[in-house]
């Protein structure tokens, strides 16, 4: 009984992980294509490009840092997804800030 239960445990905790984890390359993605859609309409001028890229950088790193245990805790799930919303709205700004490459 207690066997079956911690097998069930770990296996809905790892369905419940590779799901964030799902959300979070998903969400990366799609910041990336609107960065590049952005370089492409001439949206974002060449450093507003580089400082995108750098955060998008700074984001795979924290992923990569809070996988390297093996265990990434809800508080390192949390300032992940604050780092997207975050790195979402300046893509935003950025594309929408009246400069362009021209």
């Amino acid at each position: 009984m207690n066997t079956k239960f911690l097998f069930a445990t770990a296996i809905i905790c790892a369905l419940g992980f590779s799901n964030a984890e799902a959300q979070v390359r998903k969400t990366a993605k799609h910041q990336h294509t609107r960065i590049k859609q952005g370089v492409k309409s001439g949206e974002l001028t060449k450093a507003e490009t580089k400082n995108l890229v750098h955060d998008q950088k700074e984001i795979r790193q924290d992923v990569r840092i809070a996988k390297s245990d093996g265990v990434v805790t809800g508080v390192e799930k949390k300032e992940i997804r604050q780092d997207q919303r975050q790195a979402s709205r300046k893509i935003y700004r950025k594309k929408h800030n009246d400069r362009d490459r021209n």
